[in-house]
């Protein structure tokens, strides 16, 4: 398997050029103390994953160790500099999988996206007050859940952005973010790397009764061919105590166009979602629709970290045309000095047709405990059962990681 190594940074000159001016207002002795204030960080995780999918191609597994490699140094008149480097690795040569759109082994193995690289994962100057934070550079941004933006830090290679952001605190209660990506660098090494024209905007107030956001994510990718996709939404998330048991509880509606050279659709998604934790243990029901345009284009979500939506099989990470209804309910708790978890997925097509309209269900389990005070064990298992679309589908996954 070949190696990728991706050390491109799209956003040089904004940094350089806050550098520049920190170095040239600052005299020796003060650059001196703020580094040594620095830290740096450094964290590991050795994970073996098996995909068995009843189709054509074969049987796939992989030993992988991921490892980061983190320097940031101390603040000097609120600026900052943080770099971190990542390096993932087939261990023993247990590698026989594909990664996927465009890397090892296509069609020849289920897909295992954690291709070998050695990429800079973060890199950016950071600028804070006690009212906002300005970061330029190549950057991890997750907001809320990460159904719309996140950092896919369940696979080995993460996903973050090139661009610039802005957290604004306007008020106790109230808070904005911006951001401007010029590239984003996503979980299949620099081959799938994208230049786009992406604009990232998030904005929350902390009430009384719970938390209200309003979003909109503008995204288009930088290329010859016309295509834009924008999604505008609302979100409110709440908790309250009665009786001892924690009741939480969160709504989600959006709206979304997308337009090509060929295509201009619109397409509606909402989630309604409720839990309650009593005695260490936390039971939750949602209901998640990913809507469709006439059975032509399922609403999309490509900035998400979507392993953690819709099964952890993956079977969904690219909505149907056809739109999709996921019903699930989940069981976690304490157990053995660790903590596991039970979910269950009934997915439906929202727009159905005569050729599709059950899309399947799948069964989750997971199980993390920590053996040493930074050493972490973990089992994982996801078994789809097909419907109209897809194949069966079981994949299994053991880790230990550590970080210090």
């Amino acid at each position: 398997m070949s190696t990728s190594t991706r050390f491109t940074l799209k956003f040089p000159v904004v940094s350089m050029c806050v550098l520049a001016a920190l170095c040239g207002q600052a005299n020796a002795s003060e650059l001196l103390d703020a580094l040594a204030e620095g830290s740096a960080s450094a964290s590991m995780n050795l994970r073996y994953e098996s995909v068995s999918q009843d189709n054509a191609v074969a049987d796939a597994d992989a030993l992988t160790l991921r490892t980061f490699l983190g320097l940031k140094s101390g603040s000097y008149k609120g600026f900052s500099v943080t770099a971190e480097v990542e390096d993932s690795r087939i261990v023993l040569g247990q590698g026989d999988y594909s990664v996927g759109p465009t890397g090892y082994n296509v069609g020849q193995y289920s897909v295992i996206a954690d291709p070998e690289t050695t990429e800079l994962d973060q890199a950016f100057v950071q600028y804070q007050s006690d009212s906002y934070t300005v970061r330029a550079g190549r950057q991890v941004i997750a907001l809320d859940s990460h159904r719309f933006v996140g950092h896919v830090g369940w696979r080995q290679d993460r996903q973050t952005f090139d661009g610039i952001s802005l957290n604004y605190q306007i008020s106790k209660d109230i808070s904005a973010f911006y951001a401007y990506v010029n590239q984003r660098n996503r979980i299949f090494a620099q081959a799938a790397d994208l230049d786009s024209k992406d604009h990232l905007i998030n904005i929350s107030y902390q009430s009384p009764v719970g938390k209200f956001t309003a979003y909109g994510y503008l995204l288009e990718i930088d290329n010859a061919t016309p295509n834009s996709l924008d999604t505008f939404g609302v979100r409110y998330t709440g908790a309250v105590t009665f009786n001892d048991v924690k009741y939480s509880y969160t709504a989600e509606y959006a709206t979304q166009s997308s337009e090509t050279a060929t295509l201009d659709v619109d397409a509606s998604y909402w989630m309604l979602e409720g839990s309650a934790t009593f005695s260490g243990v936390t039971l939750l029901a949602g209901y998640e629709v990913l809507g469709s345009d006439d059975g032509v284009y399922g609403f999309s979500t490509p900035l998400a970290t979507l392993h953690k939506f819709n099964g952890w099989a993956d079977l969904f990470l690219s909505t149907p045309a056809q739109g999709l209804k996921d019903a699930y309910i989940s069981l976690s708790s304490t157990l053995a000095g660790g903590k596991g978890s039970l979910v269950y997925h009934q997915f439906d097509a929202d727009e159905s047709t005569v050729e599709v309209s059950d899309l399947g269900s799948e069964v989750d389990l997971v199980y993390t405990k920590a053996v040493l005070d930074n050493v972490t064990v973990g089992l994982k298992y996801a078994r789809y059962s097909a419907g109209d679309i897809n194949v069966d589908t079981d994949k299994l996954w053991a880790w230990v990681s550590t970080s210090f």
